[in-house]
């Protein structure tokens, strides 16, 4: 099967988004489709406002056009919402070819935290934006019923797994500071909520990873803190190791696969109960979710490291790429909902 990914976010920028369709990929590849990714690597682009590592292809519609034309894709997957989405989905509504998207960000709540438009005009388009399509795969239980009160009728379930081979236990000496250590992996941003956890009174240290466009104001703002900017994934998981509680503050991530990586490493998880962590953690004895955030990043302090490591094991990127793989439709002449249809799991192990 020939597949096109349309996606307008991918290197050399480091998230969960970019992360899971670089896993999807080569899971593709290596079961026998010829995969090719269309991405703001071949355009004209800017920065996007607030988020500079997102950039925003400019008048994309002609090459898109081209692209898909020239390829004959069997299947085409619409992975985020930005100019290079909005393109392919002009083109494949135009011609009357089958698609599916998916929904990776809390795209509403990001901008209304940015902004302060109200959250039931970013759904709205949102709505518009998706409806269209085969199906809209998302990553949780908790996502998909609340896309489902907010209208959207054609979401199925699309799982994420982890790296267990790069994010494994190792050496515990990498960070020197005192313990207990608390770690944030993730961009430095408001919609993370990372004050949250910087302004908790807690003993040890306390460490941030990553880039974004609050770290020099919270650099500023919490002195003690220690900033480390972004590490590759091997540096990563000696972090993780290095930590005694992973902490993920965020409230409107749809998933959060850094809690996955920290946990393969062994280091449990403290959050808040919202969706992302509610459907990673549950009721594993491998986190503790609170809305007390202190409570709970002192209580995970004592949860054995072994567990979190086996609890991680269970989370299989091959389930990632076989749910994806079953919601691709016929691009053209594709049945109009033989995806939303598929049966599909209700955990991710």
């Amino acid at each position: 099967m020939k597949v096109m990914m349309i996606t307008d976010a991918w290197l050399p920028q480091v998230n969960g988004v970019v992360t899971t369709l670089g896993q999807i990929r080569g899971g593709l590849v290596q079961r026998g489709h010829e995969v090719d990714f269309l991405t703001p690597v071949e355009f004209a682009s800017v920065p996007c406002p607030s988020y500079p590592e997102i950039r925003l292809s400019l008048m994309p519609y002609a090459r898109v056009k081209r692209r898909i034309e020239q390829m004959r894709p069997d299947a085409i997957h619409i992975a985020t919402e930005g100019p290079l989405g909005l393109a392919a989905r002009k083109y494949c509504v135009r011609h009357g070819m089958s698609f599916t998207t998916a929904y990776h960000t809390r795209f509403p709540e990001y901008v209304h935290a940015r902004t302060r438009l109200p959250v039931g005009i970013s759904y709205a388009w949102l709505r518009r934006f998706h409806a269209p399509a085969q199906a809209v795969m998302v990553p949780t239980p908790a996502i998909r019923q609340d896309l489902s009160a907010r209208g959207f009728s054609n979401t199925v379930l699309w799982t994420r797994g982890v790296d267990t081979q790069t994010f494994a236990p190792t050496e515990r000496s990498a960070l020197s500071t005192r313990r207990p250590i608390f770690l944030y992996v993730g961009r430095v941003a408001v919609e993370k909520n990372i004050e949250a956890f910087l302004k908790l009174d807690l003993p040890g240290s306390k460490w941030v990873v990553g880039e974004g466009p609050q770290r020099e104001k919270l650099q500023k703002a919490y002195p003690d803190v220690h900033f480390a900017g972004i590490k590759t994934p091997t540096e990563l998981a000696r972090y993780y190791s290095a930590a005694d509680v992973f902490v993920f503050p965020s409230l409107t991530d749809t998933f959060g696969l850094v809690m996955l990586e920290a946990l393969a490493c062994g280091t449990p998880v403290a959050a808040f109960p919202v969706a992302g962590p509610i459907d990673v953690i549950g009721t594993a004895k491998v986190g503790v979710l609170d809305h007390d955030l202190r409570q709970a990043c002192l209580s995970a302090l004592n949860i054995d490291r072994a567990q979190a490591r086996a609890y991680a094991e269970t989370f299989s990127w091959q389930k990632s790429i076989s749910q994806f793989e079953s919601y691709l439709v016929h691009a053209h002449g594709g049945s109009a909902r033989q995806a939303v249809n598929a049966p599909f799991g209700q955990g991710a192990q």
